[in-house]
């Protein structure tokens, strides 16, 4: 990790990662202007920032940009060119952009940034239409969570700052265009017949990273009275059917936390290269088509990105560090919906159970217990993708949960969250304000957090200083499953029978799995005589699909190395991609074939994920 020595010169006091000053002179409202350049690989037009200075000296608003072309810089009011700078290029943090305000700026001011995006910025993927499932138009999506923002939009590119926005986005006729606002209905270009313009709006101030925009051959069903689902046609009758309870999650986690200020709930199901599961750009939020299982067990996805409309979106971290505050409450939040829909606290329990052995993998195997498993994490010169794992997800419902315990059980706990929300949304907050509101919201009952070693909780490395106790009523078949294969000879393989796989629920086969992964790795033969009792290398479920191809894997079957490759090849989810890729690197005879894999794919894959299976996980050089 960086020493505070390190850090680039010019970031920003109470953001490590952005050079943005908002407590000088802050952006109080984004318009866009944009073309979608298919052929250059870049969106190019202007972006009009509206300002607000905090303090009345002040001369000069600082952005963050990442290889943005900047043309010019006028004063919107009268189109006076303005003197402008831009700093040294950092890999981590791109360069500062420091305009000087107009002359006639009292404390108020609009400027307008004429600038084109690069072929290589981070936020943005596109792809050729060969890389589509219908092969008849390519594809752009943007990224823009944790810092990438400013790779597509000079800005404030730090979660402190929220701002509405506006945007007209030209687009040939062919392509939909879509964004992380309310569409607007579309005009004809002012001077190219092969084009429409895209109109929206995004009255509620949002983050930076929560900017997004898409523009594709995609089309749409309706899953409920405010909600569609989009994605190339080859997807969107699998895709509806898949999502058609979003409805019911949206009106559960309104009951929890009240209402759903965003009008719009849309989803959309991205190109296979998308690197997440989920990402909760409002009105849109954006799925990966890993969660196309056929029997819509995997929707909880959409049930975690629901909850961010309130968790994270509406109530954010101010900063990555504090990046908990978004994930851990989404988490928490997310298991209370998916509880109330489908089976009740024992469900809620049993999630737990298996983020808690999620999170074991996370802290001891891939961050073997160092910096960045912390709950507040020091990202000091650190770009938050290095520092991205489960932990801010699992560790922060651990906490969470623990204290629900404490202060008395759900009944207790859910009006403190329903308050926090509504003290807090449109807030920018970190972990001392959150706490704070704790401990106030109970002051009849802070007794009972003196047992909360706090300062492990936040900044002790490794595990939580304390396992909440879950009711294991749903996982004791999973245990008891995975310990008689544990313990199973030879002689023994063919007792097991299909209807002790089948019989379970697709929770419990995940956690079966999961058990299995904590144990030293199976022979070649248990592999096989598992494959023979469940036929897994049929299953097309997802996560059921890793889980077991992780097994393959550790236990050396040598067949199994096309199909991994395979996995990884036809989606990019980095859930999935990195571990298996560090599985195959710890195993000798599997290193070079998935590093020749990489090169010959990397140019499918989104940018972040190829960057750190490159560095992270295959070791090689940046």
């Amino acid at each position: 990790m960086a020493s505070e020595t390190e850090k680039p010169k010019g970031l920003s006091p109470t953001d490590p990662c952005s050079y943005s000053r908002p407590d000088e002179c802050i952006v109080t409202h984004i318009d866009l202007d944009l073309d979608v350049d298919f052929q250059n690989t870049s969106l190019k037009g202007q972006v009009h920032l509206s300002l607000q200075k905090k303090k009345e000296d002040i001369k000069n608003v600082v952005l963050d940009t990442r290889e943005v072309t900047v043309q010019r810089v006028t004063d919107q009011a009268n189109g006076q060119e303005l003197n402008f700078t831009l700093g040294e290029h950092d890999p981590n943090f791109g360069s500062k952009l420091d305009i000087k305000l107009p002359s006639s700026c009292g404390d108020k001011c609009v400027v307008t940034v004429d600038y084109e995006t690069s072929p290589q910025c981070s936020a943005l993927q596109w792809l050729r239409k060969e890389q589509t499932a219908g092969k008849r138009q390519p594809y752009l999506f943007s990224q823009c969570q944790a810092i990438h923002c400013r790779s597509m939009i000079p800005c404030q590119d730090t979660p402190a700052v929220k701002s509405g926005y506006s945007a007209k986005i030209s687009a040939p006729k062919e392509v939909i265009v879509l964004m992380s606002a309310l569409r607007l209905g579309t005009e004809a270009h002012n001077s190219d017949s092969s084009k429409l313009v895209h109109k929206f709006v995004q009255k509620v101030p949002i983050a930076s990273y929560l900017i997004a925009i898409v523009s594709g051959d995609i089309e749409s069903r309706d899953i409920g009275p405010r909600s569609k689902v989009w994605s190339e046609k080859e997807m969107v009758e699998q895709a509806a059917f898949e999502f058609d309870q979003t409805e019911n999650m949206l009106q559960t986690a309104e009951a929890l936390v009240g209402p759903y200020v965003w009008g719009q709930y849309d989803l959309l199901v991205l190109p296979p290269s998308f690197p997440y599961g989920g990402m909760e750009n409002p009105c849109l939020t954006f799925v990966t088509p890993t969660l196309l299982a056929g029997d819509q067990s995997l929707a909880n996805v959409v049930a975690h990105e629901i909850a961010h409309s309130w968790t994270g979106n509406l109530v954010t971290n101010s900063n990555f560090e504090h990046f908990w505050l978004n994930e851990g409450h989404t988490v928490f939040l997310e298991r209370k919906i998916a509880g109330r829909l489908h089976g009740g606290e024992l469900m809620r329990h049993f999630t737990g159970i298996g983020g808690w052995k999620s999170l074991q993998y996370g802290v001891v195997d891939v961050l073997k217990n160092g910096p960045y498993t912390k709950l507040i994490p020091d990202l000091c010169g650190v770009d938050p993708d290095d520092a991205f794992s489960v932990v801010p997800y699992e560790k922060g419902f651990a906490l969470l949960f623990y204290l629900e315990t404490l202060v008395g059980g759900p009944d207790a706990f859910e009006p403190f969250l329903r308050a926090y929300i509504e003290r807090f949304q449109g807030d920018s907050i970190v972990t001392s304000q959150w706490k704070d509101f704790l401990l106030d919201f109970f002051h009849q009952k802070v007794g009972v957090f003196d047992e909360v070693d706090w300062n492990k909780w936040f900044f002790g490395q490794g595990m939580p200083p304390f396992k909440p106790d879950y009711d294991n009523s749903l996982a004791l078949p999973c245990a008891d499953l995975c310990q008689r294969w544990v313990n199973a000879l030879e002689e023994d393989f063919s007792s097991f029978k299909a209807e002790d796989f089948e019989s379970m629920s697709t929770a419990q086969k995940r956690e079966f799995l999961s058990l299995l992964l904590l144990e030293d790795p199976f022979s070649p033969e248990k592999i096989q005589a598992m494959e023979t009792a469940y036929n897994l290398n049929s299953i097309k479920n997802s996560e059921i699909r890793f889980s077991w191809l992780r097994m393959c894997i550790r236990a050396k079957c040598e067949d199994c190395i096309p199909r991994a490759l395979a996995f990884v090849n036809e989606q990019g989810r980095m859930k999935f991609v990195r571990p298996i890729y560090r599985d195959l690197y710890d195993w000798e005879q599997s290193r070079q074939v998935a590093i020749d894999n990489l090169q010959a794919h990397r140019d499918e894959m989104h940018n972040t994920t190829a960057k750190l299976v490159a560095t992270k996980d295959l070791h090689l050089p940046n």
